[in-house]
């Protein structure tokens, strides 16, 4: 691989594995208001916020960081009064028990409103805010924390919109790299230790989470409930078993609004906690060396970057099918398995999980990070016994960059329909 290609891939693992506190949709909601409250320069009176589906869904029914509050009022509340736009996705940190209260008698006023924007990308927050005569507006599209747009008192003072995601005004070589497998499975197992030793600050953080949870009932306690007495007596006690209640634990406090950052991964805390912490725990079970872990840890982490880059950030396809595929490389990878064996672990996921729907963030996440590190484990094992699904079944593919493909594409495009049906399913409670 030479240096360009490593250089890129580093920079595009750097802006896509970075920290996050609460679900990553209400979170950038409140980043939108923050930025448009600093525009304003003064606490709104009127706030309108518009979105994309995808960014409803995801934003309905997940706890909002030291809140106990559920939805977007309230982070919009805070964005406005306490967010810093500068701390991207940690625009919350600066929480306070004084600042809640006057967050809750915001929601209380019912100065803000909240509607569904049509024919925008997957990805799109607008946020209008209004006070004495001023108005400001901010937009996050396509990616995050990326905001395009910034207007106030009618005056565009930034645009970058594009009329598509997948473009960029960037010059070409300034582009992310489109990556594929083999580049993937080249980076992690041959860059050089000191150069991508920087992913464990993923298990550092994450480990972090998953132990506090443990500590504390979030959500609905699956991790802790794996990890209990009937866990041990119906599952027993085992590398499998203590795999999934590490990463549901975390997930547990992340989705029930825990004042705790995690590491994610393409815009999503769960993919973070998903790609790294089965392979950490899985990795201290067997005690391997450190340079084993890390190349694990950067195979799971660039294999779901690789995977989300034709899904795209939002889907009607739940995001623990990509990032639990990228902790099945992992897992494979440290078990000793080839590169043909980390491909027949791919093949097996794809072969498993695809079809599982998004239906929003929420506290019983948790039990679909559960299936996806069950189904990790099981493709790994299959794997190292070199059973695959193969080319006659479904839709795998003899290469396995055209079965990554033929499951984003059933994600980004095929369950479209589904992804409205769950939205209207959800509104309509």
């Amino acid at each position: 691989m030479n240096a360009q290609t490593k250089d890129q891939i580093i920079s595009l693992i750097k802006r896509e594995v970075i920290p996050a506190i609460g679900c990553t949709e209400p979170v950038a909601v409140a980043l939108a208001a923050a930025r448009a409250a600093e525009l304003l320069t003064e606490t709104p009176q009127q706030i309108e916020v518009w979105l994309s589906a995808n960014v409803l869904k995801n934003a309905m029914g997940v706890g909002i960081p030291g809140t106990g509050m559920v939805g977007l009022p309230i982070a919009i509340a805070l964005g406005t009064l306490i967010g810093k736009s500068a701390y991207g996705l940690e625009v919350l940190r600066d929480l306070t028990p004084e600042a809640l209260e006057q967050g809750r008698a915001m929601v209380d006023s019912r100065c803000i409103t909240i509607h569904l924007k049509e024919g925008v990308d997957k990805l799109y927050i607008e946020v209008r805010a209004k006070a004495a005569g001023a108005d400001s507006c901010a937009i996050i599209a396509c990616c995050h924390t990326d905001i395009v747009y910034e207007e106030k008192d009618g005056e565009v003072v930034k645009d970058k919109r594009k009329k598509d995601c997948s473009l960029t005004e960037e010059p070409e070589e300034e582009q992310d790299l489109t990556l594929t497998f083999d580049q993937v499975y080249t980076f992690a197992t041959e860059t050089p230790l000191d150069e991508i030793r920087f992913i464990m600050q993923a298990a550092d953080l994450n480990r972090k989470a998953a132990e506090e949870s443990m500590h504390n009932n979030f959500g609905h306690t699956v991790g802790k409930i794996v990890a209990g007495p009937n866990g041990r007596k119906w599952l027993g006690d085992s590398s499998y078993t203590r795999m999934l209640a590490m990463t549901a634990a975390a997930c547990d406090a992340r989705m029930d609004g825990a004042m705790i950052p995690v590491m994610s991964n393409s815009g999503s805390g769960n993919q973070g906690l998903a790609a790294t912490l089965p392979v950490l725990s899985f990795a201290e079970d067997i005690q391997c060396g450190e340079e084993e872990l890390v190349r694990a840890m950067m195979l799971s982490h660039l294999m779901v970057i690789y995977m989300k880059q034709s899904l795209g950030r939002l889907s009607a396809l739940c995001g623990c099918v990509v990032a639990a595929t990228g902790a099945s490389c992992g897992i494979t990878y440290l078990m000793g398995g080839s590169r043909e064996q980390i491909i027949y672990a791919i093949k097996n996921m794809i072969g498993n999980l695809t079809g599982m729907i998004c239906d929003g963030a929420k506290p019983s996440c948790a039990m679909k990070v559960s299936s996806g590190v069950s189904t990790a484990m099981l493709s790994a094992l299959m794997a190292m016994e070199d059973k695959v699904v193969s080319c006659v079944e479904g839709i795998i593919d003899e290469d396995v960059d055209k079965s990554v493909a033929n499951l984003t594409v059933i994600g980004s495009k095929g369950m479209e329909a589904t992804d409205r049906l769950v939205l209207d399913i959800m509104i309509g409670k």
